[in-house]
Parts: structure tokens; C-alpha cells; sequence
């Protein structure tokens, strides 16, 4: 079964759902950690004030708000802690629109809803009421202290959860300033007839296996071709000589033998005592790719009502 990130329920009415949130997207790609190239040390992130270029410790940073340029106002944890909305652990639907009705840009990532044995019944009954009025709901949920809209709408046999961007975060067309060149534009019947002769030329069917992502598959490329050739760079290095190894593994081994005797031989008119203590072998790193795919605009509502 995939792993939920949150548990809750739909709110519908006076029905509620339990379900899952499942996310319905992986990230991929190559994941390029930095190294010190004299040593191949791994390189760290630092907090540095940037007026005096000194490092500083957690304890002497605070937050704080750009209220005009160059002036901020500090706020404690505890307030930022006070303005988080309270955390219902519901999906609370407020209103029903139609799909179309949603800009594209205000898209920001799909979740799956995944069932509860306990709610599979309403599950489907939402499904397939929101398939037959061909409409969408919107609902505001609550994840990880983060207030978000939503958008909750079928896809085949399962309910899927989009999360949608404020209206406050979206920039209207408007920002672009087009010019009348683009918006009043006189365009003739051949140019459009051979612009949509080509298109028509270039239409195919959705194909998401031809569709990879190249520079991560030629960059893993390179890693296997060099790492084959023998260039590779040792990064977990031990700096202790082996004298001192052998003398750490005795010291060790000593104080383990030492434990194991105390806990098996019988000590004099009473019972035994002790454990012995094991160390666990240090986990090698090993190199991962990590990414993003593309993401798709969330799929509208089914035309039909599928049996059962």
C-alpha cells in the first residue's frame, strides 16, 4: 500500500470520508552534492551574516519581516506559531464549480485520496456524483501548518486532490504589457490555413514513454563511463594511521570481552550480571538522482458514469 503524508476525512455535509493523502508525483533527476576539490571533502551550507562574512550560531537568529526597505519587523516563534491555522485534519468542500472554471495557473500540485476501508462506499458515491454533474469541488485543507485550496475531482475509479495556488499568487496577463502588435494582429486565411495544416500534420496520441528527461540520462551517462574507467573520488576518509586503528579495535574488543565474562561467569554466592555491547558498522553514502518531472495540468471530470 503507497504511504500516506496526512490522514483525515472529507467533509461533505454532514458526511465524512476517511482518507489518505497520497502524493501522485515522484521527483527524479540528478542530485549533484558540492565537494572541496583538493580534498573531496563534502562542502556544507553555513550561516553567514552577510555584513561581516562571520558565521553564526542558531541561537542568534531571529525572523523577521521586511515591512519597508530596510526595516524589519521581528517576530518570535511563538508568534508565527499563534497565526497557523488550526489543524482540523479535514477536507472541508465549500463549494462545487466547474472544472473549466479553474485557471491553469493556478495548478500547483495533484495528490491522490486514497480510501479508508471504513469509507469506501461515500468514497465512491463522491466519485461518481461529482462524474455525473461534471463538477469539481473546492475545499481548503489544512497540511504541515499550511492553510491551502483545493481541488477535489474524480480520475477513472479514484478521487484526486489538487492543490490550487491563492488568487493573490497569480499574476494576470496583464504583467506581460502585450502590445497591440500581439493582441490586434492581422492575420490572413492562408497563413492560419497553413499554420493549422501543420499542427494537424504534427498531432499524435499522449505518449508519456517517449518523454524523458535527456540531460539526466546523459549526465548518468557520464557517472557510469567515468566510474568504469576507475575515476571515481573516495569521500568518507578515516584520517586515524593504522597504529592507532589496531589500538582503538583492541581497547574495544577488550571492554567487549570484559562485559561477556561479567556476564557469564558466576560470581560468588550470588547470580550473574552484565551485557555486552555491540557498535553498528558506519552506513556508506551512496550516490542517489533525484529531480523534478513536468507537471500536467489535473484531469477533468469523466463524461460518464462508470458501472458499479
Amino acid at each position: 500500500m503507497p504511504r500516506s503524508i496526512w490522514k483525515g476525512a472529507i467533509s461533505f455535509g454532514l458526511v465524512h470520508i476517511p482518507v489518505g493523502l497520497v502524493s501522485a508525483t515522484s521527483s527524479q533527476g540528478v542530485n549533484f552534492d558540492w565537494l572541496d576539490k583538493r580534498s573531496m571533502d563534502p562542502v556544507g551550507y553555513k550561516r553567514i551574516n552577510k555584513a561581516t562574512g562571520k558565521e553564526i550560531d542558531r541561537d542568534n537568529i531571529v525572523k523577521g519581516v521586511e515591512y519597508e526597505r530596510g526595516q524589519y519587523v521581528v517576530l518570535s516563534d511563538d508568534e508565527i506559531r499563534t497565526a497557523h491555522p488550526k489543524a482540523t485534519q479535514t477536507i472541508d468542500i465549500f463549494a462545487f464549480v466547474e472544472s473549466r472554471e479553474i485557471p491553469l495557473p493556478n495548478i500547483e500540485k495533484p495528490y491522490f485520496l486514497s480510501p479508508d476501508k471504513r469509507g469506501e462506499k461515500v468514497y465512491a458515491l463522491l466519485r461518481e456524483t461529482l462524474v455525473r454533474t461534471g463538477k469539481v469541488a473546492l475545499a481548503n485543507v489544512v497540511v504541515r501548518t499550511r492553510q491551502q485550496l483545493a481541488a477535489l475531482m474524480p480520475l477513472d475509479d479514484a478521487l484526486m486532490l489538487v492543490m490550487l495556488r491563492w488568487p493573490s499568487e497569480v499574476r494576470g496577463i496583464d504583467y506581460l504589457d502585450l502590445t497591440d502588435a500581439v493582441k490586434d494582429v492581422k492575420l490572413s486565411k492562408g497563413e492560419l490555413d497553413m499554420a493549422t495544416r501543420l499542427v494537424d500534420d504534427m498531432t499524435t496520441s499522449w505518449q508519456p514513454e517517449e518523454y524523458r528527461d535527456s540531460f539526466q540520462e546523459r549526465i548518468m551517462e557520464l557517472v557510469e563511463e567515468k566510474a568504469e574507467k576507475g575515476e571515481i573520488e573516495s569521500v568518507d576518509k578515516d584520517e586515524t594511521s593504522p597504529d592507532e586503528r589496531r589500538a582503538s579495535n583492541v581497547t574495544d574488543l577488550t571492554e567487549l570481552l570484559k562485559r561477556s565474562l561479567a556476564g557469564k561467569a558466576p560470581a560468588k554466592g550470588g547470580k550473574s550480571g552484565g551485557s555486552a555491547a555491540g557498535s553498528k558498522p558506519a552506513a556508506k553514502t551512496s550516490a542517489k538522482s533525484t529531480g523534478k518531472s513536468a507537471e500536467k495540468p489535473a484531469a477533468s471530470p469523466r463524461k460518464k458514469v462508470s458501472g458499479g
